[in-house]
């Protein structure tokens, strides 16, 4: 009987050890694990690591990127000039900004030699900011920027900075700057940059402090070359640091366009569509429209010209009770005026009730 209960303790205290050991060994794996952060364990992660960088040697064969793990995880954020399909011809009534930035931030990016003929007097900015209203083309113009500029684009956002893990955090932010460094010249893009680097506040979590702090020293290393450059998009520019807004020199208030903005949004809109109208009525018409609001609305106008074909040519079957080549009619300003509902709160003024044309 004793020999059993001797035998049983050591099986017991063997089950004890092997299952501390295992667990000594998960836990140090999965703290360690390859020497990756946690944000690029994920095979997801990887893949879009793995293809950022293809894009990118693809485009340029001489380029040897020896790039650590952080670096990688922020790799996946990329966005190589070629990718970004919108240029500043794309976007209608914002000229004025248009050609600031092409003076303030194209020259920069594209002939940085330029700054240097007045020693440190002339400088290009290492910040941007467009503010305004929602809807009104602050990303689009963000866009357009990187892709007339041919300079590779870094979106960045939250939920790729911020990491469970302590420390981490910091070490991403880093690896935004020193992979910018790499690939200058190199837009990094925040938006809603409010809700990243809104007021320091004393109630702040500590991560959250260290990370702007982090961010802002980082900022202000930036190689003086002009090659990098922090552009921000928000409609809440008053929720800014101050001392972020002073890293931002350069600002552009992105408002609700006017009647003749409307009507040259409008013309880059329907630059390809047939219509039978006056588009200065429309532009009249769309009082308090922001830019979004006018291509949600020649959507919706398109939709309806269609929709009134399908019910005209095809049958309960659904096939088409004519074999003639598919001919749209052009739209008409009544197409538009049905696109609004009354019952809106938004557009509810933006355009008046007319009947239905279907």
């Amino acid at each position: 009987m004793n020999r059993f209960r001797l035998d049983a303790k050591v099986v017991t205290d063997l089950a004890l050890f092997v299952g501390t050991s295992l667990s000594i060994y998960y836990l140090i794996s999965t703290l360690l694990g390859d020497g990756a952060p946690h944000s690029l364990k994920s095979k997801e992660s990887k893949k879009k690591a793995k293809a950022s960088l293809e894009r990118l040697k693809a485009l340029n064969p001489d380029l040897n990127l020896d790039l650590n793990d952080y670096e990688k995880v922020v790799l996946s954020s990329v966005i190589t000039p070629s990718e970004i399909n919108v240029g500043f011809d794309d976007i209608g009534g914002l000229e004025p900004i248009i050609d600031d930035l092409r003076e303030s931030v194209l020259v920069p990016l594209n002939h940085p030699e330029l700054f240097n003929q007045y020693s440190q007097l002339l400088q290009a900015p290492k910040g941007v900011l467009l503010y305004g209203p929602p809807g009104c083309g602050k990303t689009m113009l963000a866009k357009a920027l990187a892709s007339e500029s041919g300079a590779n684009f870094i979106s960045i956002r939250m939920s790729s900075v911020m990491d469970k893990w302590y420390g981490e955090s910091n070490k991403l932010v880093d690896a935004i700057f020193s992979l910018a460094n790499k690939l200058q010249p190199c837009i990094i893009f925040i938006d809603e940059i409010d809700s990243f680097l809104r007021e320091r506040q004393a109630m702040d979590h500590e991560i959250t402090a260290t990370l702007k702090a982090e961010f802002m020293t980082l900022w202000d290393g930036l190689t003086s070359t002009g090659r990098i450059l922090v552009l921000g998009a928000t409609n809440r520019p008053n929720d800014i640091d101050s001392a972020f807004m002073r890293r931002m020199p350069k600002r552009f208030s992105v408002n609700l366009p006017d009647t003749e903005q409307r009507f040259k949004i409008l013309n880059v809109l329907l630059k390809d569509v047939a219509y039978d109208f006056d588009l200065i009525d429309l532009a009249v018409k769309t009082a308090g429209a922001s830019g979004s609001d006018l291509k949600e609305m020649c959507r919706n106008a398109a939709v309806n010209a269609t929709r009134q074909y399908i019910r005209k040519n095809m049958g309960a079957s659904g096939k088409m009770k004519t074999t003639e080549k598919i001919k749209l009619r052009p739209l008409n300003l009544g197409d538009f005026l049905t696109t609004i509902s009354p019952s809106d709160p938004v557009h509810r003024n933006v355009i008046p009730a007319a009947p239905n044309v279907d």
